[in-house]
């Protein structure tokens, strides 16, 4: 195998690539997260009023869910073969696109490509999730927790956004004569060409591609098989893809429950949203301590205690299930126990292996956190009916136990390169 070229750059350039990278990642996290927010808020409305079925308010999360699975994989392998300009432009010109077709379908009236425009919307999530590895491209081992938390950290403004887009998107519908709802849409629709141009423009070197450059390891193809060979391959790499992908079926199932079994208890609506939007707060807000802390003591140690935060959760739910308060304090606890789990099983996958098999890495880790969320999503309904709310929140804690056992050796990953800084 050849051995990989000298790097024309000095540490002290590679540093300001660095910083400018996570800036420029930063505002593109911000601009995808609006269509992500709209979907949630925006979506359940629209799909609602095409279809006169309020079954199918769920449908839009699901379906936001499943195109960010199917894109996962397609644009780590763009970012393997072109960089991340390349492939994060691509997702934000995807992701644009799903907003056309949202609103096409809302003029047409047609509730399957309202389906298919929601499907590709998600697009936009699987982007977002590839940004905060792409901020680690260029890491040294005591930053890439805090590099990638921040990144993370960013999500918070877009999901924030989103889901208020609605009074100025009826001025904008009510302009071009669109029908209801549509306008949310068109700004998220916008702020995703904007992304676009920024991505495109502003990785400039690419950050992977100067990662690859530094790289002391010989050159090699990844092995085939991708990022799953690499998960049967190498322990590291499967315990922080596990870590990841049930710690977010944790946090769906109990999370996408939570405003059922409130209305169901008598909760108003503003409580619920409350509720909420404490949990969306606990998930993105104290991200970067999360990642000092991982860069500081392991992901190991914050991975644990992430999991404790969700076992937390669950036997608050238990002990009142019927308290409002304590449901909401289960919810804050449920956000920070993902932001924990999160940050540094996401930490975890990127040094986890070289930098020339990463994005394969990242890739699967994103598809399979994708599908466990939806598999998480799509079976609460049915335990929560036979179970009740406190039953969901005892059986999510096999989930735990779970990531517990396999994160229970105290051997830190092998390191497989050399600091970048």
């Amino acid at each position: 195998m050849a051995e990989v070229p000298a790097s024309p750059y000095t540490d002290e350039q590679v540093q300001s690539f660095r910083r400018r990278s996570i800036s420029v990642l930063a505002l593109g996290q911000i601009l995808g997260g609006l269509g992500g927010g709209a979907t949630l808020t925006l979506g359940s409305l629209l799909i609602v009023k095409l279809s006169g079925l309020d079954s199918l308010a769920g449908m839009p999360a699901t379906m936001n869910t499943l195109g960010a699975a199917a894109m996962a994989i397609p644009l780590a392998m763009l970012a393997h073969k072109y960089g991340r300009r390349v492939s994060l432009s691509t997702g934000a010109l995807i992701a644009a696109l799903g907003s056309a077709v949202i609103v096409t379908a809302a003029v047409v009236e047609s509730v399957p490509l309202l389906f298919v425009g929601m499907l590709v919307l998600g697009t936009a999530s699987a982007m977002n999730l590839q940004s905060r590895f792409a901020a680690t491209d260029l890491s040294s081992d005591a930053t890439r927790g805090r590099d990638l938390s921040l990144v993370v950290w960013t999500t918070t403004i877009g999901a924030v956004i989103g889901p208020n887009l609605f009074a100025p998107g009826e001025v904008i519908s009510r302009a071009f004569g669109l029908p209801e709802y549509t306008g949310g849409f068109l700004i998220a629709m916008t702020a995703q060409c904007a992304g676009m141009i920024i991505y495109f423009t502003g990785l400039r070197p690419d950050p992977m591609k100067v990662a690859l450059g530094r790289s002391k390891l010989p050159a090699h193809k990844p092995r085939r098989g991708g990022g799953f060979r690499l998960l049967k391959e190498i322990p590291a790499a499967r315990r922080a893809v596990i870590t990841v992908a049930l710690s977010h079926a944790y946090m769906v199932s109990l999370m996408s429950m939570t405003p059922v079994h409130m209305q169901h208890g008598g909760a108003t609506l503003t409580l619920i949203g409350l509720t909420i939007s404490l949990h969306v707060l606990g998930m993105y807000a104290l991200s970067p301590v999360f990642g000092w802390l991982t860069d500081k003591f392991g992901g190991r140690m914050v991975v644990l205690s992430g999991q404790a935060l969700l076992i937390a959760a669950s036997i608050s739910v238990w002990s009142s299930p019927e308290s409002h308060v304590v449901v909401t304090i289960a919810l804050s606890l449920l956000g920070l126990g993902w932001s924990a789990s999160t940050v540094a099983g996401s930490t975890m996958v990127s040094g986890a292996v070289p930098v020339q098999e990463r994005t394969s890495l990242q890739g699967a880790s994103d598809l399979l956190m994708n599908l466990a969320g939806a598999a998480g999503g799509l079976s609460a309904g049915p335990v929560l009916a036979a179970f009740g709310f406190h039953g969901l929140a005892l059986g999510l804690l096999i989930l735990a136990a779970i990531v517990i056992y396999v994160n229970r050796s105290s051997q830190a990953k092998t390191p497989l390169e050399p600091a970048l800084g």
